[in-house]
C-alpha cells in the first residue's frame, strides 16, 4: 500500500473515534491500526486509539497488554504497571505479559520489585527460561551476580544450547573473577648495534569496589645484564565517568630508572568520547617529567584513540604521539589492534638513560605495530600476541637508524 494512502486511512480511521463518545467499530481491525501507529512513531495517538477501544472492550487482554508496553517504551512505568497489574490479575497464564511486566520493573531500575513479580511468574511457569533469564538480570541488578550466575546455569542445565544464557554466563563469569594473573615475555631485534633485548612481565592484579590494583614485577634483560623492577597501578574510581590512574615504582638496577611514578585523571565524555590527562617522573641521574594525554572514541565494535607525549628539554621539548585503533569482536577481551606512532617517549622506553637525557628524548622514532587478543569459551584464559617494527635514530650516531622489530607474548588468568 502506498504510504500516503496508509497514513491518510489512519487519520480517517483516528477521526471517526474522536467524534464518538462509546468504540462502535471492529475491536481487531482498530488494534491493527493502533499497532501500526505505536509502530510508525505515532505513540500517542497509538495510545488513545487503544483507550478508545478499551471502554467497549475492557477486558481485551491483548490491547491492554500492547497498551502497557507502549507505555514501558516511553518511560511511563507507573501507567504500565497499572496496565499489566490489570491483565495479569485477570489471565495470570499470559507469558508474554509478564515477560512485559518483568523487563517494565528492570527498566525503572526496581530489580527487588521484579524479583518478586518472578517469584509469582514462575508459581505459572516453573523453569521457563525466559523467566529465569529476567531473574538473571534482576538479580544482578541487585548487586547479587552470584545467585545471577547459579540461575544461569539453571537455564543451561535443562536447555544447553540457549544461546542468550550462555553469553550472560561469560559475562558473569568474567565480572566474578576478581583476580587475575599474568605472564608476558618480549623481545627486541635490532638490525645492528645492540644484541637482543627482552622484557619479561609477572602481574597480580585484584578488582574492588573502589577501583583495580596491579602489582607488577618487571625483569628487563639488555646490554648482557638483568635488572628488576617493582611497580604498582592503581585505577581508583572517582564518581559515575571519572576515574584516575596513579602509579610507582622502584628499581636498583642501572637498566631502570630509580624511582618511578604518574598519574592520570579520566573522564567519560557524551557521544563516547572520552579524554584524559597526567604526567609521568622517572628518575635517572636526574627527574624526568613527562605530560601526557589521551583522547578516545568508541564506534559500536570499534575503539579510536591518540596519546601524545611532550618531555620538556634543551633545546626543545620532545613530542610523540601514537595513533591506536582496535576492532572488538565478542567482548572487551577479543579484539584486533593496530598502533601507529611517531616520536620518542622515554615513558614507553623504559631504560635508563645513562645521564644523556636531553639527546635521547629528542631522537626521531616511527612505530608500527599489530596485536590480536582472544581468549577461552569462559573468559578464564586470555592471550594476546603482537608484532611491530620501529625505525630509530642512534643516540650516539644522529642522522643514522636502524630497525628494531619486536615480538610479545601473553597470557592472563581470570578467578575468583
Amino acid at each position: 500500500m502506498n504510504k500516503y494512502v496508509f497514513i491518510i486511512l489512519i487519520f480517517i480511521h483516528f477521526c471517526s473515534f474522536g467524534q464518538q463518545k462509546a468504540f462502535t467499530g471492529n475491536p481487531d481491525r482498530a488494534f491493527k491500526v493502533a499497532r501500526d501507529l505505536a509502530f510508525n512513531k505515532q505513540r500517542k495517538q497509538a495510545q488513545d486509539t487503544l483507550l478508545f477501544i478499551l471502554t467497549k472492550y475492557p477486558d481485551y487482554h491483548d490491547i491492554r497488554s500492547f497498551l502497557g508496553s507502549t507505555y514501558s517504551w516511553d518511560g511511563h512505568y507507573k501507567k504500565a504497571k497499572d496496565a499489566f497489574n490489570y491483565v495479569l490479575k485477570k489471565s495470570p497464564d499470559r507469558l508474554d505479559t509478564w515477560e512485559a511486566a518483568i523487563k517494565n520493573e528492570l527498566w525503572s531500575a526496581a530489580p527487588f520489585s521484579a524479583l518478586e513479580m518472578i517469584k509469582k511468574a514462575l508459581k505459572h511457569f516453573p523453569e521457563n527460561s525466559e523467566i529465569l533469564y529476567l531473574k538473571a538480570s534482576a538479580e544482578e541488578a541487585s548487586n547479587n551476580p552470584e545467585e545471577a550466575l547459579v540461575t544461569i546455569e539453571t537455564i543451561l542445565k535443562n536447555d544447553s544450547n540457549h544461546k542468550k544464557a550462555k553469553a550472560y554466563k561469560t559475562s558473569l563469569t568474567t565480572k566474578l573473577s576478581l583476580n587475575t594473573i599474568g605472564l608476558k615475555a618480549s623481545v627486541d631485534l635490532y638490525s645492528q648495534v645492540f644484541d637482543p633485548m627482552q622484557f619479561y612481565l609477572i602481574k597480580y592484579a585484584r578488582a574492588t569496589k573502589y577501583g583495580s590494583i596491579h602489582g607488577k614485577i618487571n625483569i628487563n634483560r639488555r646490554f648482557q645484564s638483568n635488572g628488576v623492577q617493582f611497580e604498582i597501578d592503581m585505577y581508583p574510581r572517582i564518581t559515575n565517568g571519572l576515574y584516575a590512574y596513579l602509579n610507582f615504582g622502584m628499581s636498583n638496577s642501572f637498566l631502570f630508572p630509580d624511582i618511578r611514578y604518574g598519574a592520570e585523571l579520566y573522564k567519560s565524555l557524551p557521544k563516547s568520547f572520552e579524554a584524559s590527562l597526567g604526567f609521568r617522573a622517572l628518575k635517572f641521574s636526574a627527574t624526568t617529567t613527562i605530560y601526557t594525554g589521551a583522547v578516545g572514541w568508541y564506534q559500536k565494535n570499534n575503539y579510536w584513540s591518540f596519546r601524545a607525549y611532550v618531555t620538556p628539554g634543551e633545546p626543545k621539548a620532545s613530542k610523540s604521539g601514537t595513533l591506536s585503533f582496535r576492532k572488538y569482536r565478542s567482548d572487551a577481551n577479543n579484539y584486533f589492534s593496530v598502533d601507529v606512532g611517531a616520536g620518542f617517549s622515554p615513558e614507553e622506553n623504559r631504560f635508563n638513560f645513562g645521564g644523556n637525557e636531553n639527546a635521547i628524548i629528542n631522537l626521531q622514532s616511527q612505530k608500527f605495530n599489530l596485536g590480536y587478543y582472544f581468549s577461552s569459551k569462559n573468559n578464564t584464559n586470555l592471550w594476546g600476541a603482537q608484532a611491530g617494527i620501529a625505525h630509530q635514530e642512534i643516540s650516539f650516531n644522529p642522522g643514522s637508524y636502524f630497525w628494531i622489530y619486536s615480538f610479545s607474548l601473553s597470557w592472563d588468568l581470570l578467578f575468583k
